[in-house]
């Protein structure tokens, strides 16, 4: 055994004594001087010729020390956590203690996974919306496909009207008197977006390009800037252009233009089949987070930070990854937002936490229930994930372990398991008021003294 002694010494803390084998030892001791023999002066001798005890007399006994035990601890310290049975989540705290005729003693301190309780995991309470699908949102989507497909018309000798775009000049004169951030040139603006404040689309509605005409508005009380909040406004507009869409017709030509339908039915059955599905993964979800939110609210373990930092490290590194793949960096991010790496992860502290109380909340119920991932189901997920990346089967399995994907698998059983064992209740959701429905939004950056904050 290469354990000699094992004793807890905290909540996620032990302290393992190793006994590295002493004949091992020196014969690896033996292989590193030969290796680094070379490399030594010694006084009296060729480079590479002095004896051993030589070296060792010069420099230390345990000038080879620490290289021979880097090749035999990996092996050691496997097989001494494997019959501990311990789950260590960390790097080891490694010391020597002593070398002597029994043995090399070495000192691992290590962190395992806490101990985990969770109960009254069946019958979960959780809400589910009733997916339902009305004709407003297939033709919502629809019109979004032919609004994409429009052409544009520059009208003539039309007047604006809502939805137009209309580019044009603006000054705005408070007293008579230009004040700033209150003026733009040929701004494109579309009317009935409510970007700008209120009463100020509504006033170009109806004017014609190469148009010039004053139109009169009132800053809103909680207008973002104080010294134009509640105040009248004169702007002074000059059109240039109008700019109509012109949307297809929504015929059988249109459809097989733009999908790979052949008529408008088909093409209305598929949207409608698309949106159910949102909607259905959707309700999925809002299910699966409240049964996430239970289990984080009852889980009993006294988790070690590092679990936390570890988590922690993995969605910094995907977010480094997303900012790469948009062609910016960590450190680029840092310089524009004034950001520091300590602010960032503390930005993602809570929900790492979350994170990691729900794997360790899955696991103890996975271990509980005697859900596990089957080789089948491994095979399965190896070979979808090289579908889907678009690489062979053996490079996904180089890049992902086993016992990672097997956990990964185990996890996602128990959810369903969960959810297979929830109470779920179904509910409508509830119509919104006529005033909603007719309430459009209104953008929230503000970009000029005119345009709505």
């Amino acid at each position: 055994m290469p354990t000699k002694n094992a004793k807890k010494t905290g909540p996620n803390t032990y302290e393992l004594e190793i006994v590295l084998d002493k004949e091992a030892f020196d014969q690896e001791t033996n292989k590193v001087y030969h290796k680094n023999v070379a490399r030594m002066n010694v006084p009296g001798f060729r480079r590479g010729k002095a004896p051993r005890s030589i070296i060792e007399k010069m420099y230390g006994k345990e000038v080879f020390y620490n290289d021979a035990i880097d090749a035999l601890l990996p092996d050691a310290y496997r097989a001494a956590i494997e019959a501990e049975k311990l789950d260590v989540i960390d790097r080891p705290d490694i010391e020597l203690v002593s070398v002597s005729d029994d043995g090399v003693h070495l000192k691992a301190t290590v962190t395992v996974k806490p101990t985990v309780k969770i109960s009254d995991y069946t019958g979960i309470p959780a809400t589910k919306p009733v997916v339902t699908v009305t004709q407003e949102e297939v033709d919502k989507e629809i019109d979004s496909v032919r609004e994409r497909n429009a052409r544009q018309l520059t009208l003539e000798n039309e007047p604006a009207a809502l939805n137009d775009t209309v580019v044009l000049d603006y000054t705005g004169y408070m007293d008579d008197v230009p004040f700033d951030g209150g003026s733009a040139e040929k701004h494109s603006l579309k009317l009935g977006s409510h970007s700008f404040i209120p009463g100020f689309e509504e006033q170009i509605v109806g004017h014609k390009s190469d148009e010039d005409f004053d139109i009169f508005v009132t800053f809103p009380e909680d207008y973002a800037e104080s010294s134009l909040a509640g105040k009248e406004a004169k702007f002074h507009i000059h059109t240039h252009e109008i700019k109509r869409s012109e949307l297809p017709e929504l015929d059988d030509e249109f459809v097989k233009d733009v999908s790979s339908f052949d008529t408008v039915a088909e093409y209305k059955a598929d949207v409608e089949k698309r949106i159910t599905e949102r909607k259905e993964r959707s309700a999925d979800y809002q299910v699966e987070k409240q049964i996430t939110d239970y289990l984080v609210e009852h889980l009993e373990a006294d988790i070690p930070n590092v679990m936390i930092e570890n988590e922690i490290d993995g969605q910094v590194s995907d977010y480094d990854y997303r900012m790469q793949a948009q062609g910016l960096s960590l450190d680029m991010y840092f310089k524009y937002t004034g950001q520091t790496m300590e602010q960032l992860r503390d930005s993602f502290r809570p929900e790492a936490e979350r994170q990691v109380k729900i794997r360790l909340a899955l696991e103890k119920i996975a271990k509980t229930e005697k859900i596990k991932a089957g080789k089948k189901e491994l095979e399965d997920k190896y070979q979808e994930l090289a579908t889907k990346y678009n690489v062979e089967v053996d490079y996904v399995k180089k890049s992902i372990s086993e016992d990672s994907l097997a956990a990964d698998i185990s996890n996602s059983k128990t959810l369903d398991f969960l959810k297979e064992h929830a109470v779920i209740t179904e509910e409508k959701p509830e119509e919104p008021k006529a005033e909603e429905r007719a309430a459009k939004p209104r953008k929230s950056k503000k970009k000029t003294d005119a345009e709505q904050a």
